[in-house]
């Protein structure tokens, strides 16, 4: 691409975009002209223009401006749906800044939460709150599994739910995607869902097939016993015919790196009988989550599995903490580290992290979380090829303000290194993954695609400058080569700048 045509493209844009935001709201129809545009199909770019009046995109095609219309032209650039989040944890911190830089820097114009079984609250209660003070992005969210468990059995939840429990927890779910919830989400290797049998689950997931929702889970395991989970997974999408999706997919220990391929064939088989699974996933070989997480049996004191853990699924190097409220000079440090400067066994080390955050827990309950780790556990050619199958979409499993660079990198790192450098997708299938099949496999309408009647979530983008640049080091650092992004037809960013305008709108199930 001509790099000339870029800045003036750039130039061109900083002026047209700040006239529209500062009109907001527009009463007149904005008008984009000269992009490559990307509908988010899959289907080669166009060269069309795209009109849009009030939150709607109202026109697509060889469209010339009116008289009074704001036109930005966005020549030398690529014009695609705004990206949407199909794993996400940027609520937490309730949006304190609601323009969502790391988002915006991105390209990301919408957030599904409550994953990994964990919601806040009842989905109309999300939404209340989420439309008393709008951050600048979309918000759809899932009912976590461990909500419904902690609202019926409370404190006593380290066993099976007896039928009366799990019939309230029904209750509580049918309510919950009535008023707009995409479906259930299971977070089962966490507290309380690890405790939950798989009668629990089958009744939950019907309930949830029964009024169109979906289940999406991060399974009972994603290392040693991983065929095990994923079975589980399939059999309740067959048992109830309900959409299932794997959370961040991968293969989470050493011991099977390499392996993605024989995974892909055992989900095109599922779906080959009839069983609608999909998955998402993030361009990183390493995730974050509690150290707790690598012990099933959840025995802080066994030794010889803490050694297992940090020989099979990780390495005591691997093992960084992003967040210990016990000692949180800790933060930055890896267990090998912190083992070293200790004289003792890192496996020592790390039974010695978890109980003394477990009693800091106890301690202090009103605080929430105690530690979060960041671990190296994946083959790089697996997340590839976990990305590359047909059959799952991109996801951050982000936070604003954690360690690991997902939140503020997934996205722009998949059109640099997948598109770009290693040419592993297309563009237009890229695109896809982070727009219009997102919202199919989630069950959001009305967006994600480029086509009259769909809402304006859109992003402008230099597809030969997008590129991430957080990293563990410095996780927050925003990326680069987004021009321009609109949410429901207000620029909320310019030049990788927040606009200072709030348009964000709660995304209920299947509901334009």
């Amino acid at each position: 691409m001509d790099t000339s045509n870029s800045k003036r493209a750039a130039t061109w844009l900083t002026i047209c975009t700040a006239a529209f935001a500062l009109a907001h709201p527009a009463a007149a129809s904005t008008l984009i002209t000269g992009a490559a545009v990307y509908d988010g199909t899959g289907a080669p770019a166009q060269n069309v223009s795209v009109r849009i009046d009030k939150d709607v995109i109202v026109a697509v095609g060889a469209l010339r401006a009116r008289k009074g219309e704001t036109v930005i032209d966005g020549k030398g650039l690529v014009l695609s749906p705004g990206f949407i989040d199909a794993h996400s944890h940027h609520d937490r911190g309730d949006y304190a800044d609601r323009a969502m830089p790391p988002l915006l820097a991105q390209g990301v114009t919408s957030i599904v939460i409550g994953q990994d079984g964990e919601s806040a609250a009842a989905f109309s209660d999300i939404a209340a709150k989420f439309a008393a003070r709008t951050p600048a992005i979309n918000l759809g969210s899932y009912t976590g599994h461990g909500y419904l468990r902690d609202k019926v059995m409370g404190v006593d939840f380290k066993r099976i739910a007896t039928p009366a429990e799990v019939s309230a927890m029904q209750g509580l779910l049918a309510a919950d995607i009535k008023a707009g919830s995409l479906g259930l989400s299971t977070g089962l290797e966490y507290d309380p869902g690890i405790y939950s049998d798989h009668a629990e689950l089958l009744a939950l997931t019907q309930t949830a097939a029964n009024l169109g929702g979906r289940y999406i889970s991060h399974m009972r395991n994603e290392d040693i016993t991983f065929d095990a989970a994923l079975d589980e997974l399939l059999d309740l999408g067959e048992k109830t015919g309900i959409p299932v999706q794997v959370s961040h997919l991968k293969q989470g220990v050493v011991d099977r790196w390499g392996t993605a391929k024989g995974v892909i064939a055992k989900l095109d088989a599922a779906r080959a009988r009839g069983i609608k699974v999909t998955a998402d996933v993030y361009p990183y070989e390493y995730w974050q989550s509690t150290l707790t997480v690598l012990f099933p049996k959840r025995d802080f004191t066994d030794v010889e599995a803490a050694r297992f853990a940090l020989t099979h699924l990780t390495t005591p190097e691997g093992m960084l903490l992003g967040f210990y409220a016990p000692d949180p000079a800790l933060v930055g440090k890896t267990i090998a580290q912190i083992a070293a400067a200790r004289g003792e066994e890192p496996a020592k080390t790390y039974l010695s992290l978890i109980q003394t955050a477990e009693a800091w827990k106890l301690a202090n309950p009103e605080k929430g979380r105690a530690e979060a780790v960041i671990g190296t556990a994946m083959d790089t050619r697996d997340v590839a090829d976990f990305f590359a199958w047909e059959h799952s979409v991109l996801c951050s499993d982000g936070m604003i303000g954690s360690r690991h660079p997902r939140g503020a990198g997934a996205f722009a790192k998949v059109l640099r290194l997948y598109v770009r450098e290693q040419k592993r997708l297309t563009m237009a299938q890229a695109i896809r993954k982070m727009t219009a099949q997102t919202a199919e496999q989630l069950g959001i309408a009305g967006r994600g695609t480029i086509r009259k009647g769909y809402k304006a979530d859109l992003v402008l983008f230099d597809p030969n400058r997008i590129t991430d640049n957080a990293t563990v080091e410095v996780p927050g650092a925003l990326a680069e080569g987004v021009a321009m992004v609109m949410v429901n037809g207000v620029v909320v960013a310019d030049k990788g700048k927040p606009t200072g305008v709030y348009p964000g709108q709660i995304i209920r199930r299947g509901i334009y």
